[in-house]
Formats: C-alpha cells, sequence, structure tokens
C-alpha cells in the first residue's frame, strides 16, 4: 500500500540533549525568492563508494542506500529508479550518512543517521513518510559518513519487538539509546565501552562501536527484545558483547582472534555471521576472517572461505543472509589477486566463489568498462544484501557502482551469474571542473576517481569517457575560443593507469593524446598551501589560445608548446607561479594578474614572452585571492567572444575590465561571488548572462545576473540545496538560462527555466 505523501519540507526538533548540545540554526533568509528552475541530474549512474543497501523486512520492493557524501536514496519500484532524499537539506554535513534504519513494523518510517566527520554536527533524521520529509534531531554525538571505517554497520537499529527503542553504536562516546523513536538520546549507562571520544589519539578517526543486532526470537511484541548483539571496532580485548536482559547488563563473548567486528547478520534459526578485518577499511586492510556464533550455546566456529595468504592481504566486510538459511560474504581491499564474493548454503561449511563465473553486463552504464574489454568485479566491497522476499535477488557494492542479480541462487549450483549496475537514479560523484563549449557536445566534466566524460546527451551515460590518459581527476578543462573543437585538460595520474596528467584533443574531447612538459629543475615552491608534495608539477593546469595553436601549462615558470607537446618552451618575462589567462577572441594575447603583487603581464606574441603593465582598480592586497589547490579555478575569467575583456573574481568582490584589465571596475549585485562563469546572451543584450556560486544573506546559491552583475536573482530553489556542497558550475554557451553545477556528492545537476 502507498503511502500518503504530503508536500516535500524538513522540521527541526528542538531538543535539550545535555550541556554539550547546540542547536542547529535555523536560517530564515534560506527562503530567498528564486526564480522558477527545473532541477535534473546529467547522467552517469552511481560512480562512487557506497556503503550499504538496507532492505525493509516488511514491504517487498522497499530498499534504502547510504552513501558516504551524496546523502541517501530510496528504490522506487513503481518507477524502477532510486530517488534522492536529501537534496532539500541545506546542511552539507547531513549528505555523509552514517547508516540508516528502515522501520521493521511501519514501512512508512525510516531513519538516518547523519554526519560527514568528527569536526562537523550530527543528526538522527527520521522520516514517517519513507524519507519524502524528515524531521531533524540534532544530537550531541558525532558520526563519520566519510571516515574510514563508513563501510561498517549497521550502526543504528530498531528493536523490532517495540520500535520505540533506537539503538546507535557509535564511534567515539559509547552506545546510545533512545526510547522515544529518536526524539531523545542517551549513552548506555550499563555498557562497558564508553568510547575513546573525540580526541582520541594518534588515530584521525576510529571506527567505535561497529553494528548492533537485535534477536526478535527473544520479545515479544510491545515488550521488546531482551536479547542484543554490538560489534566493536576498535582494538579491545574483546569485539562482541551480548545482553540478554534488554541492555541491563551485558557480557563478552570472547572469540579465539583479535579481528575488528566489521557487520554480522543473524539468521531465522540463531545463527550469527560476523565478518572480522584487520582494519576498519575501506583501505589499508591485511587480513581477516568470517565466524559463526550458535547464539544458543555461545559457540564459535570459523568458516572463513578464503584465508588471506600474505601476497593477497584483505579481509572481509559484507555479509547477508536470506529467508532460506543461505548465507554471502564479501571480501575487502583484497586487490591480489580480486576482490569477490562467496555463497554458503550449509551455513558456511562450504563456500561458492563466485568471481570465475560472474558476468557484468554495464550497457546502461559504460564508464566501468574503464577502457578495458571487461568491467571490473568491484573493489571496497563494503555493502552486501538479499532481498528478503526474493533470494534471487542479491546486490553488493563497490568504490564506483551497485551490482545486482536476478539469480544469486544459481551459483551454488556452479551455473554462472549476470550482474548489472542497480543504480539508476543515483549521481554519487565528486565534479571538479565543467565546461559549456559553443559548439559540439553539451558539456564537458572532470570528475574526481572516474577521470570525465564527452555529454552529447545529459539523459544518457556517456559512452566517450576521457582516456589515453585515463586520469584518476581532472582537474581543469579549457577549449580555444576561437576553434572549439580543440580542447585540453589537466589532471592527476590514475592509481592503475597512471601515466601523463596533461592531454589535448582535436575533437571537441571525444579522442585524447597525451602530453608532457619538461619538468623545472630549481623551481621554487608555490605560495601557499595544499599542494600535493614537494614538487606541484603533476599539479600544472593548461590552457589553450583562441586559434587553438598554443598549448601553455602552469608550471612554476608557464611553458608553452605549437606543436602539440613535441618541443616546449618557458615563457619570458613573468614572475614564478604566475598564471595568465587566454583571450577567448584575440590569439595573441595573454594577460596575468599577480595576486602576491597586484602586478599585470601582458603577451602579445601568443604567450611566448609577457611585459608589466599598469593596472587599476583592484584592491592593494591580493594575497587572499592566490589558488593554493590544483581543484580551485583561477579568478581571472576571459570573456568568450570579447576582445580585452575579464572578470576577477576576489574574495573581496567582483571586478570587471573592458581593456585587457588596464581598468577594473568593481561591481557590487550584492552576492559575493565564489565561482563565476558566462552563458548564453540575455534576449537583445550584448554580454552573455552570468552565473555564480555565492554568497547572499547567509546563503550559498546558484545565482543569474542578466545585467552584467548589477543584480542576481536566485535560480536554485530549498527544494534543490544539495547540502550546499557546490564545487563547480558551467553556464551553457548556446542555451539561454541553462547552467551546470558540479557537486561534492550528488554528480552534476543542471537547471533552466521552468
Amino acid at each position: 500500500m502507498s503511502p500518503n505523501i504530503p508536500t516535500r519540507r524538513a522540521t527541526l526538533t528542538g531538543l535539550l540533549l545535555g550541556a554539550s548540545m547546540t542547536a542547529l540554526p535555523f536560517d530564515a533568509r534560506a527562503a530567498t525568492r528564486a526564480l522558477p528552475y527545473r532541477w535534473r541530474n546529467v547522467r552517469v549512474g552511481g560512480g562512487g563508494f557506497v556503503p550499504n543497501v538496507v532492505f525493509s523486512p516488511v514491504e517487498k520492493g522497499l530498499a534504502y542506500l547510504r552513501s558516504d557524501m551524496g546523502g541517501a536514496y530510496r528504490w522506487q519500484a513503481s518507477e524502477s529508479r532510486w530517488i534522492p532524499l536529501l537534496d532539500d537539506q541545506a546542511q552539507g554535513s547531513w549528505q555523509g550518512v552514517e547508516s540508516v534504519a528502515p522501520d521493521p513494523v511501519d514501512p512508512n518510517r525510516v531513519y538516518l543517521a547523519c554526519g560527514m566527520g568528527r569536526p562537523d554536527p550530527a543528526a538522527i533524521l527520521r522520516s514517517e513518510t519513507r524519507g519524502t520529509d524528515w524531521t531533524v534531531i540534532p544530537v550531541p554525538f558525532r558520526m563519520g559518513g566519510n571516515e574510514d571505517g563508513r563501510g561498517l554497520g549497521e550502526r543504528l537499529a530498531i528493536d523490532p519487538n517495540d520500535t520505540r527503542v533506537l539503538y546507535f553504536a557509535s564511534r567515539h562516546d559509547g552506545l546510545q539509546v533512545s526510547r522515544d523513536r529518536g526524539a531523545t538520546w542517551g549513552k548506555s549507562a550499563s555498557f562497558p565501552l564508553p568510547g575513546l571520544g573525540l580526541n582520541a589519539r594518534p588515530a584521525p578517526t576510529h571506527g567505535g562501536l561497529s553494528f548492533v543486532i537485535f534477536d526478535p526470537r527473544s520479545g515479544a511484541a510491545g515488550q521488546g527484545s531482551k536479547t542484543i548483539f554490538v560489534g566493536v571496532a576498535d582494538p579491545s580485548e574483546h569485539h562482541l558483547w551480548r545482553s540478554d536482559d534488554g541492555g541491563a547488563t551485558w557480557k563478552p563473548i570472547p572469540a579465539p582472534h583479535a579481528y575488528l567486528a566489521c557487520k554480522a547478520a543473524l539468521d531465522r534459526k540463531g545463527r550469527l555471521y560476523v565478518t572480522y578485518s584487520s582494519g576498519i577499511g575501506p583501505s589499508n586492510v591485511e587480513d581477516g576472517a568470517v565466524w559463526r556464533l550458535d547464539t544458543a550455546a555461545n559457540a564459535w566456529t570459523e568458516i572463513t572461505p578464503a584465508k588471506p595468504l600474505p601476497q593477497r592481504g584483505g579481509g572481509f566486510m559484507g555479509v547477508a543472509v536470506d529467508a532460506n538459511g543461505a548465507v554471502a560474504v564479501t571480501s575487502l581491499n583484497r586487490w591480489n589477486p580480486y576482490d569477490t564474493l562467496w555463497r554458503s548454503t550449509d551455513h558456511g561449511a562450504t563456500w561458492t566463489d563466485l568471481y570465475p563465473d560472474a558476468r557484468r553486463d554495464v550497457t546502461t552504464t559504460p564508464f566501468l568498462h574503464w577502457g578495458e574489454p571487461e568491467a571490473d568485479f568491484g573493489w571496497w566491497m563494503a555493502g552486501l544484501a538479499i532481498d528478503p522476499f526474493d533470494p534471487d535477488f542479491a546486490c553488493y557494492t563497490t568504490g564506483a557502482t551497485i551490482y545486482a542479480t536476478r539469480e544469486f541462487t544459481k551459483a551454488s549450483s556452479g551455473r554462472p551469474t549476470t550482474w548489472f549496475p542497480w543504480v539508476e537514479g543515483i549521481e554519487q560523484t565528486a565534479i571538479i571542473t565543467l565546461a559549456s563549449l559553443p559548439e559540439g557536445p553539451q558539456l564537458l566534466s572532470g570528475f574526481g576517481d572516474i577521470s570525465g566524460f564527452v555529454h552529447d546527451d545529459l539523459a544518457v551515460s556517456p559512452t566517450d569517457q576521457f582516456t589515453t590518459p585515463v586520469f584518476g581527476n581532472t582537474n581543469f578543462i579549457d577549449y580555444a575560443g576561437r576553434k572549439p573543437s580543440v580542447v585540453v585538460r589537466s589532471g592527476t595520474p590514475h592509481q592503475r593507469h597512471g601515466g601523463p596528467t596533461l592531454a589535448w584533443s582535436a575533437d571537441h574531447g571525444r579522442t585524447w593524446a597525451p602530453l608532457t612538459a619538461p619538468r623545472i629543475t630549481g623551481a621554487p615552491s608555490p605560495p601557499g598551501q595544499g599542494r600535493r608534495g614537494p614538487d606541484p608539477h603533476d599539479d600544472a593546469a593548461i590552457v589553450v589560445n583562441a586559434d587553438g595553436a598554443v598549448f601553455m601549462v602552469m608550471t612554476a615558470q608557464p611553458q608553452v608548446t605549437r606543436d602539440r607537446g613535441a618541443t616546449w618552451t618557458l615563457c619570458r618575462g613573468l614572475p614564478a607561479w604566475v598564471r595568465p589567462v587566454p583571450d577567448r577572441v584575440d590569439p595573441r594575447r595573454f594577460t596575468a594578474i599577480d595576486t602576491q603583487t597586484g602586478r599585470r603581464f601582458v603577451s602579445t606574441d601568443a604567450g611566448a614572452s609577457f611585459n608589466e603593465a599598469a593596472t587599476r582598480g583592484l584592491p592593494a592586497d591580493l594575497s587572499a585571492d592566490q589558488v593554493t589547490w590544483r581543484e580551485i579555478p583561477w579568478p581571472l575569467k576571459a570573456v568568450p567572444g570579447q576582445v580585452g575583456h575579464l572578470w576577477f573574481v576576489s574574495t573581496q568582490g567582483l571586478y570587471r575590465s573592458t581593456d585587457g584589465g588596464a581598468r577594473f571596475s568593481r561591481i557590487d549585485g550584492g552576492v559575493q561571488v565564489d565561482q563565476l562563469d558566462f552563458g548564453a546572451q540575455p534576449p537583445g543584450k550584448p554580454h552573455p548572462a552570468l552565473f555564480a556560486i555565492g554568497r547572499k544573506d547567509g546563503v550559498k546559491a546558484i545565482w543569474r545576473s542578466d545585467d552584467e552583475g548589477a543584480s542576481w536573482v536566485r535560480v536554485n530553489d530549498a527544494r534543490h540545496e544539495y547540502g550546499r556542497r557546490f564545487r563547480c558550475l558551467a553556464a551553457d554557451m548556446r542555451v539561454y538560462g541553462r547552467v551546470y553545477v558540479g557537486t561534492d556528492g550528488r554528480g552534476i545537476v543542471y537547471g533552466e527555466p521552468g
């Protein structure tokens, strides 16, 4: 039966939870008037690490997914897609979901434990409408939805015999208990491990308590469950604790090893399956095991499918049981030879390894090929789930997608299983840079972890991934203003592929050739902090002049090539680490602003040499505008189609020049602009529309100006906040009013009037 779902909203429950509680601020200004815009995702499909999927135990076809930086999703069976549930939340920390718990009695109720990391605010979110709207309950204990150990769990559990009772296995503050459906929380005084606290050292984070499991056979409806299990993922004498009196007292269950308890699953006969690892993952795990506990006798049996060998490494994480008692587990961080998934129909006495006979059909998300003939089985396989109503449907999560199959029971008979990306509706990626060209494909994108793409159709997962070379991250994309088919990009090496960090294309980014610029010996260190390693050569951005003939690489002293990388020459006349930008119309002109001194440098010979030139109107001190990290856009921007027109995005305001930077004027439209881009011209106006990521009255949002920055209107509304985790933007050069926004966790979204 479908729930009666009201208009989407978010409410704040103000609670006094102790002296350390601080109220979550409610900013009435967040309702700043927005233009009517329609927002959608640019489709890629999955793309990032998903810690777990949890099925509802009471309604077929209902499941929830938690991500480490992109919020939570609900599987909408009627639409055959995942529905994002936290797009209307303005608090970025809520996008890191530590745990999810569907109610075991009421299919409409679901809880999330949200908090990005130890420094960030945390909350329990409760919904009575399957996540359509939320009550936000701030809590004083911190979480780590995007920290190491985010694959542990599930930490949040509901007593199936008394759904008013919730337990939360916290990282830092022991076992937390609520007896009023999450409205108030307090630390269990009886649980023997109070937590290491927020200041535990030397580790930057720790796993704490890893899971809670109620045994539904130990109680009766309305009276609560007596038997409760809690796992421990910190170094400790014992890693599993048990209560048989509803949490009043606890006893350890000694185990013959020192591994950390990661996840557990309880079958209907009282067998508790626990995965163990030497670390909390998702990386740096060297060893592990799988054990089965006969809960009636408190007796352990080791059932490890394949013990990690020293040359293999890795532990175990995912575990699930089906309605018939079959059990499955995943390895974790077993890079050599591979991570895999096992299934057993005899309680772990024997196992079937699914890897050899598994087939992957990634037609809907072709990037999973990574330029190889066959898609990878997966890595960082922390999550594993079996549909409680259909033992043939199972899924496991990876560092790039979620694979599902409708043939899971075939595995134990040795027959092949076919797996497909179960990601329709999920966009769980971090976007670093975007470029909208005036011709060719609609969009070029630079992603964290998965290189980047050519987007010809915004509704289809792209077939043209940036390869030859494949980057881990694509940090910067530029195109020739008068010849947009020529595109350049820079990035960081891929973990597996390695290779050059520069590339160029002559066909709008569809095919690429690598570039490598010479290293500059004895180069001074760049100003500021945040560079990767002592030599930032591999971080250097690349730009192209207006006619596509000259590439310039921003090493300590910029270098140019006029023969597609065959030879390089140093630019003369520039101080170290000053970065020029090419004019979008005049191929001979480059302009640079030295943020350390405020001086302007101009080249009129296509970057061969630079001369200092006077400038007026910029603040005297631009040191706060110095870019110190490879992913941050450069503050000086040239306007497409207009010779000598420049904008400078400063922490002190927005500045414009129409004479190549000789004079700048401050443009005060009431928005503090953080990033700026130029879109198609408004009807009847000569200057491109401006789009910005910026702040006004304390609200970070997406803004548009049709009058050259004199005034701004907000274009994203309260239903499309995305945690305000906006990383980059690109305005469409051909479609007036359309803007693409790269988020930190929700992929690329784009808005257009409508």
